[in-house]
C-alpha cells in the first residue's frame, strides 16, 4: 500500500473556522444531550453481556413490558412480538413473511404472511400435568431470541426451560429450539405428543394456487427426565407451494446454520473502540443490514421488510443507502444482491429519457412509481458509483458504467433554469413537501458526479472524468445559490424554494463535503427543533422522526469534522437503540409503522463508521482517502478486516502528542504507518 499525507484539513480553511465554533458548541451539545440522560434512559433495561449480545434480566421494575424484533433467511422473514406479562410470564407471538410465496394481487405486498399464538410448550406435560406458574429469568439477543425460565412443579422443584426463536437460513421456517432442563435431584416425567398441523390457503388467492402452512414438532414420546439432565425438541412453522415436500427440521443443525452466518458477520469489519456500546451496536448492525436478502425468481433481493417490503428492491434503500456498505462488510452474497438490483434498475433505461421506476417488486417481474420521479435516478447513480469503487472489481464497474452514465444524463437532463435537479418528490413519496426540485435530489447528484469522475479515472476515460468534475463544480455553486436560505433564524438550507420549516434533511449536503453552511446547519440540526431524545424530527413542528435521516446527520456532522458532538449523538443514539426500549436495531420510523427494523438503515448505521468516524471515500479500484475523526476522549480506534477494494486489511488510528494522528494500515501481511495532524487525511492505494 502507498499512502500519501496531506498535511491539510479535509475540506479548506472554513474547517479551521468549524473547529473554532465546536470549541464552543461541543460544550453546549453535550449539555444537549445531557438533558436526555432522564431515569428512563439511565436506566436501561438491556445490558451488554459477555457473549457479544445483549440480554434483558428480569427484575421487578422491569416488567410489564413487550417489544418487537424482525430476523430474516433467504426464504422467511420472523417479526417476533414478545414481552414479559405482571405476572413475569413469557408472552409471543410470531409473524412470519414468506417472500417467495406470492398472493394476489402480486404488487408490493404480496408475500404470504400469517401471525400465529402456536405455542409447542402448552402440548408438553410434566409429571402429567401443564407447565405453569412461570417466572422468566432473562431475555437475550444476538441474532436469535433466547428466552430462560423456571417453571415451578406444585411443590415438586422447578423445572428450567431455555427457548430460541431464529429464523433457518435458507428454509421457508421459523425455528423454536426448547432445552427443558431439570435442576432438581429426583426425576421427571416429560411427554410429549406427536404434532404436525397443515392448512391448505384458498387456490384463488396465491399466484402459484395453494401454499401449505405446517407447524410441527420434530420430536415425540415419553421420557425419564433425570436431575441435570437435559431434553431437547425442536418446533417449527414453515410454509410451501403444494408440490413441495413438508420438511422435517432439526433445530440444531439450523441454529448451527444460523449462528455461522452471524459469526462470519460479526467477525468481519470489527469496530474497536473504547466505546463498548458503539461497537456492540454496530455488530448487531451488521446482523440486520445483511440478513434480509431474499433468493427469489430475479437473483438475490435485498428488501427492507417491515412485514411489507419484500422480494423486492428501491432506489433509496438498496441503491442508495445499503449496496454501497456491502463491500466493506464482505458479505458475497450481500455483493451480489447489489449487483443483482442495479442490474434490475438497468432493464429501464430508454431512450425517452422517462424515470426509471422508483421500485422493481414481486420478484422483478413489475415496478411500482406511484410517486413519480422521487429523485431516483440520482439516488442509483450515487449507489452504483460509490458501490463499483468500493467493489475494486472492474468487470463489475463495465456492467455497472452504462446504468451510472445513463442516470447522470438524465439528471442533467432535468436540471431547471438554475441549475438544480428537479423530481416529483423524494424518498419520503409526498409525506412532507419536497417542492420541484429538493436538496436531497442535487446533493446526491454532485457527489455521483464526483465518484463517476473517479470511476472514469480507473477505466480509461480522462474526457468524461473532466466533464463530470467540472458539472459538479457548477452544480455545488447552484445548490448554495438555490437553497441557500435562512430558515427559522438559522444561516443553512431551505430544502426546497419556499420552504421556511426546518428539515432534517438539510444534513445531506454534509455528508457530501458540501460545508459552506456546516456551522449553521450543524446548530439547526441539534437545536430544539429538531433534536428529540428519538433523534431528529422530519420537519420542525411535527411528531415524525425517521432514523434514516439522523443516520445521515451523524455521518455528515463526522464529516465536516464535528467528531466530539457526533460520537455525543452517536453514544446516546447507540444506547437508545441498543439497550434502551425498543431494541436492537436502527428503525425506519414513527408514528409510520411502529418503528419497525427495515434492514438499509442497519446499513445506514453502518456507514456512520466507515464513512463518518473512519472518513473512507473510495476513489478507486484500488484507492480511497480515509479522513479518521477520532474523538478527542478516544486514545486509539480501529476497523479490523474491511473488505473493501478486492482485499481485506485493517486501520488503525492511535492518537499522539500535540494534535498529531499515527494511522496504520496492515494489508497482505505488510504494515504502514502514517503520522498526520488531527483533521488531515490520506489518500491510499493498494
Amino acid at each position: 500500500m502507498n499512502t500519501k499525507v496531506l498535511n491539510r484539513l479535509y475540506f479548506n480553511s472554513r474547517s479551521i473556522n468549524l473547529f473554532l465554533f465546536l470549541s464552543i458548541f461541543c460544550s453546549l451539545g453535550l449539555n444537549a444531550s445531557d438533558k436526555y440522560n432522564d431515569k428512563r434512559i439511565n436506566n436501561y433495561r438491556w445490558n451488554l453481556n459477555s457473549e457479544g449480545g445483549i440480554s434483558w434480566i428480569i427484575n421487578k421494575d422491569k416488567y410489564p413490558h413487550t417489544d418487537h424484533i424482525e430476523m430474516s433467511g433467504k426464504r422467511v422473514s420472523v417479526v417476533l412480538r414478545y414481552g414479559v406479562n405482571q405476572d413475569q410470564e413469557f408472552e409471543l407471538n410470531k409473524s412470519l413473511i414468506w417472500p417467495l410465496l406470492r398472493t394476489i394481487p402480486n404488487n408490493t405486498h404480496a408475500s404470504l404472511m400469517r401471525r400465529f399464538n402456536w405455542n409447542p410448550l402448552n402440548m408438553v406435560l410434566v409429571n402429567g400435568k401443564s407447565l405453569e406458574n412461570e417466572k422468566v429469568e432473562q431475555i437475550t439477543l444476538d441474532g436469535l431470541l433466547r428466552v430462560e425460565s423456571f417453571f415451578t412443579m406444585g411443590g415438586k422443584g422447578n423445572l428450567k426451560v431455555i427457548r430460541e426463536y431464529f429464523p433457518s437460513v435458507d428454509k421457508p421456517a421459523l425455528v423454536e429450539l426448547y432445552r427443558i432442563i431439570n435442576p432438581e435431584k429426583s426425576s421427571v416425567t416429560v411427554e410429549i405428543p406427536s404434532s404436525l398441523s397443515v392448512i391448505e390457503t384458498l387456490r384463488d388467492e396465491g399466484v402459484d394456487g395453494s401454499y401449505r402452512l405446517a407447524t410441527a414438532v420434530n420430536r415425540n414420546g415419553s421420557y425419564h427426565l433425570a436431575g441435570g439432565d437435559t431434553l431437547l425438541f425442536t418446533g417449527y412453522i414453515a410454509a410451501y407451494k403444494m408440490n413441495d415436500p413438508i420438511e422435517k427440521i432439526d433445530g440444531e443443525v439450523e441454529k448451527q446454520k444460523r449462528v455461522e452466518l452471524i459469526s462470519f458477520l460479526k467477525s468481519n469489519l470489527v469496530l474497536e473502540t473504547p466505546n463498548d456500546t458503539i461497537n456492540r451496536m454496530f455488530a448487531f448492525s451488521k446482523i440486520r443490514a445483511c440478513e434480509s436478502i431474499f433468493e427469489t425468481k430475479g437473483g438475490p433481493l435485498h428488501g427492507p421488510g417491515g412485514e411489507s417490503y419484500y422480494a423486492a428492491i428501491w432506489a433509496n434503500d438498496q441503491a442508495e443507502y445499503v449496496n454501497p456498505y456491502f463491500p466493506f462488510v464482505g458479505y458475497a452474497y450481500g455483493n451480489k444482491s447489489a449487483l443483482n438490483s442495479f442490474m434490475h434498475f438497468s432493464r429501464f433505461m430508454n431512450e425517452e429519457w422517462k424515470p426509471i421506476p422508483s421500485s422493481i417488486i414481486a420478484e422483478g417481474l413489475d415496478i411500482w412509481n406511484g410517486a413519480g420521479d422521487r429523485g431516483d435516478a440520482a439516488m442509483i447513480a450515487y449507489g452504483a458509483s460509490r458501490y463499483a469503487l468500493a467493489s475494486g472489481k472492474p468487470d463489475e464497474a463495465d456492467k455497472l458504467w452504462p446504468l451510472i452514465e445513463w442516470c447522470l444524463t438524465y439528471c442533467n437532463r432535468n436540471l431547471n433554469n438554475e441549475g438544480v435537479v428537479l423530481s416529483d418528490t423524494d424518498e419520503l413519496e409526498n409525506r412532507f413537501p419536497s417542492g420541484d426540485a429538493n436538496l436531497c435530489t442535487s446533493s446526491l447528484y454532485y457527489d455521483a458526479l464526483l465518484s463517476a469522475a473517479y470511476l472514469c479515472d480507473n477505466m480509461g476515460k480522462p474526457a468524461v472524468s473532466k466533464r463530470y468534475r467540472k458539472q459538479a463544480a457548477i452544480l455545488r455553486e447552484s445548490i448554495e445559490a438555490y437553497f441557500g436560505a435562512t430558515v427559522e433564524g438559522f444561516d443553512t438550507y431551505a430544502y426546497f424554494k419556499g420552504n421556511d420549516v426546518l428539515r432534517s434533511w438539510i444534513c445531506i449536503p454534509l455528508t457530501v463535503g458540501i460545508n459552506e453552511r456546516a456551522d449553521a446547519t450543524i446548530k439547526a440540526l441539534f437545536s430544539p427543533r429538531l433534536w428529540t431524545e428519538n433523534g431528529l424530527l422530519t420537519q420542525a413542528g411535527s411528531n415524525t422522526f425517521w432514523d434514516r435521516s439522523t443516520l445521515y446527520a451523524l455521518r455528515g456532522v463526522y464529516t465536516v469534522g464535528a467528531t466530539k458532538l457526533a460520537t455525543d449523538y452517536l453514544n446516546y443514539y447507540s444506547k437508545t437503540r441498543l439497550l434502551g426500549e425498543h431494541v436492537p436495531y436502527a428503525i425506519e420510523a414513527w408514528p409510520e409503522g411502529g418503528q419497525r427494523h427495515l434492514s438499509a438503515e442497519s446499513g445506514l448505521f453502518g456507514r456512520v463508521i466507515t464513512e463518518g468516524l473512519f472518513g473512507i471515500r473510495p476513489t478507486g479500484f484500488k484507492s480511497f482517502i480515509v479522513t479518521p475523526r477520532l474523538p478527542e476522549e478516544w486514545d486509539r480506534m480501529a476497523l479490523r478486516r474491511v473488505n473493501a477494494f478486492d482485499t481485506s486489511f485493517d486501520i488503525e488510528v492511535k492518537r499522539l502528542k500535540n494534535k498529531w494522528l499515527e494511522v496504520t494500515f496492515i494489508e497482505g501481511g505488510k504494515t504502514r504507518i502514517s503520522r498526520i495532524k488531527d483533521g488531515a487525511f490520506l489518500q491510499c492505494k493498494f
